[in-house]
């Protein structure tokens, strides 16, 4: 494990890389078909990582929350399931059905959705408003595996609600720290 802050490379007002993946069981959903009528949040995570795991319950329940004001979410997993087993297909639907995912959890095998986000851990956080334009990038709290800090999601939850009332989101961000995706060998992002 290597510890792995988000790079920012996708700026404020960017639009979101459009894509269409398949979820564990193979069937292919496009971003245009997911999004939420107020904002839609992607988070890039995977099963085996303690930083995704420590949130994972939390996001379900801030998922939920965040369905009944329209923002919708959406997990990508984009780690190499050769050398990582544990992050396969079969294994994140058991991992989303564990911990009551009920949004979407997709898996970008050829690791290009990742890239074009400019995602380079797990968890790494994305919001978008109603036109797909990024309001914020950064941690879901400050809460890490071992730490003191209680799980809250009060950074994401303060973007949603900046969102909402259609005001920007507080800055500076606050990077997400997490495992580094598993990059396939010779597949590298060049934005490290």
């Amino acid at each position: 494990m290597s510890l792995t802050p988000s790079t920012f490379a996708l700026q404020p007002g960017s639009p979101a890389p459009d894509f269409t993946l398949p979820d564990a069981a193979g069937s292919d959903h496009q971003l245009q078909h997911l999004t939420g009528k107020a904002g839609t949040l992607i988070i890039f995570a995977c099963n085996h990582c303690p930083y995704v795991i420590h949130l994972a319950e939390a996001l379900s329940h801030f998922a939920r929350e965040m369905e009944g004001v329209g923002i919708k979410t959406i997990a990508i997993n984009s780690n190499d399931v050769e050398k990582y087993p544990a992050d396969s297909p079969a294994k994140m639907q058991i991992f989303s059905r564990k911990n009551a995912w009920n949004f979407p959890y997709l898996y970008d095998e050829d690791q290009s959705v990742a890239k074009a986000f400019s995602a380079a851990c797990t968890p790494d956080f994305f919001l978008f408003d109603s036109g797909l334009k990024l309001h914020y990038a950064g941690q879901f709290d400050a809460s890490r595996p071992g730490s003191e800090q209680p799980v809250t999601g009060a950074d994401l939850r303060a973007a949603a609600e900046s969102l909402l009332a259609k005001q920007p989101a507080a800055t500076p961000f606050l990077p997400a720290t997490g495992c580094n995706i598993k990059w396939k060998p010779g597949n590298e992002p060049s934005y490290f």
